[in-house]
């Protein structure tokens, strides 16, 4: 699946969340929530990894592991598009960034 594909996935599971607070009688997440939610998302994926490592335990770490990154994906295409970034165009030059400074230091 493409970049595109994923973050329109995104958002529309970003959308059916809207609609079910909404039927709650709550509103949609402000990007600062968002935040706080992908913070939590990396807090219980830091526990898998040291689950998965062996230092916590833990019952079905690798599809736990997988749906904890994948929240974690989807908190960053999400909040990607909440702040107008274009990953597909930021990415690459954020990586080719790192691997010309990675080049200078070797």
């Amino acid at each position: 699946m493409t970049l595109a594909k994923l973050t329109a996935r995104a958002l529309e599971v970003q959308r059916r969340f809207n609609e079910a607070a909404a039927a709650r009688g709550g509103r949609p997440w402000t990007r600062e929530e968002l935040m706080q939610g992908f913070v939590a998302d990396v807090g219980d994926l830091m526990k898998l990894v040291m689950a998965k490592s062996g230092v916590r335990p833990a019952a079905e770490v690798d599809r736990k592991l997988a749906h904890e990154l994948s929240d974690c994906l989807w908190s960053v295409l999400v909040l990607a598009q909440e702040y107008g970034v274009d990953l597909e165009k930021e990415f690459p030059a954020t990586m080719d960034g790192i691997e010309t400074k990675l080049a200078r230091q070797l």
